[in-house]
């Protein structure tokens, strides 16, 4: 017997993502990102996000269905996020789920957005060896997570997260105040390339001693970024020129060598081997590279998944959908809403 076929749609923030997955194979993954319509507001408008998605949503689903070959009658099952995110984006999501469940007669999973995030890898690597520490870095979340089990209540447990900006937040920020517009993090990942990034020792948040005591696996980029702006303000007053790529290849090097130390130190204090980077900013080459030094140094497999599949996408929805249907476990409904702060350790409603 076929494994079943699995409808995600995702909308927690500015990406409109649909995709079809028959166990853990991808048959189709659209995306529709409204990025371009909040470049001119230097990030996210929650309004404007939500009319994209409402824009969006079935044009995003009818190309999933033709790329896949399939009719809405074929499908198994609905997953959609649930949460967390942005409230009226999750409602567009949740709203056009439950009308697809209804008007088809399928079974509705809500589920993590975060836990999610976790599950799109065993799209691209298989079977996740638990226990297992994930890294998920983005625009909205910065988390380190221990990963038990992708499918029961309680099987993801937050280590840590951010206390203020997510490190994507920190890119942007510092993208506009150099004047390199929105998105931050893939034109600061470029020019790092050309700086140098012991040119300006930039601070490393929450890593002092006495920070590690209360907040070994936390992370904060506020600071970050203010020094960053007070750093060029200074050039700028002195009439010194601002050497664009090395700032952005300083202020790179400490965002991800916060990350990857406090990842790797993570794996070794709960004697874990494998860990998982996921979210946007997964797809930035230093800290891929950085960590995959740090990971074999220190004898940890570490899992990335494709740069497609980091960004906010229906595929990530679909296929914890489908672990969540091959568990057995029981669908959400019709009746739960979205939830903007819905704690990682609720993998589902």
């Amino acid at each position: 017997m076929s494994e079943p076929l699995i409808l995600g749609i995702e909308s927690s923030c500015d990406e409109t993502g649909v995709a079809l997955v028959r166990g853990r194979e991808l048959l189709a993954n659209d995306v529709a990102s409204s990025v371009e319509q909040h470049a001119r507001f230097g990030g996210v408008v929650p309004e404007v996000a939500s009319r994209a998605h409402l824009e969006a949503m079935v044009p995003t689903l009818e190309r999933a269905c033709a790329a896949a070959g399939v009719d809405l009658d074929d499908i198994d099952a609905i997953a959609v996020t649930a949460g967390p995110g942005l409230m009226g984006a999750l409602v567009v999501g949740v709203s056009a789920a439950k009308a697809l469940a209804l008007a088809l007669d399928k079974p509705l999973y809500g589920v993590n957005h975060l836990g999610a995030h976790v599950a799109v890898d065993l799209l691209d690597t298989g079977e996740l060896p638990v226990p297992a520490i994930a890294l998920l870095v983005s625009g909205g979340h910065t988390s380190l997570l221990k990963v038990d089990h992708l499918t029961d209540a309680g099987g993801i447990t937050e280590l840590g997260a951010t206390i203020d900006d997510a490190a994507g937040e920190a890119y942007d920020k510092v993208a506009r105040l150099l004047g390199l517009g929105y998105p931050g993090g893939p034109v600061i990942d470029k020019l790092a390339t050309e700086g140098d990034p012991r040119a300006i020792r930039f601070p490393r948040g929450l890593t002092a001693r006495h920070d590690l005591v209360k907040h070994r696996f936390d992370f904060s980029f506020s600071g970050l970024k203010t020094a960053v702006a007070r750093w060029v303000e200074t050039a700028e007053l002195e009439g010194r020129e601002i050497p664009v790529a090395d700032v952005c290849a300083s202020f790179q090097e400490a965002v991800c060598d916060v990350l990857s130390a406090k990842a790797v130190d993570a794996c070794r204090e709960h004697g874990i081997t494998t860990l998982l980077l996921g979210g946007g900013v997964a797809a930035n080459s230093r800290l891929r590279a950085l960590l995959g030094e740090r990971c074999a140094e220190h004898g940890i497999t570490l899992r990335r998944p494709r740069p497609g599949l980091c960004t906010d996408n229906g595929a990530m929805i679909a296929v914890l959908g489908a672990e969540l249907v091959k568990a057995g476990q029981p669908e959400s409904g019709l009746a739960f809403g979205a939830h903007s702060g819905l704690p990682v350790s609720r993998v589902l409603v």
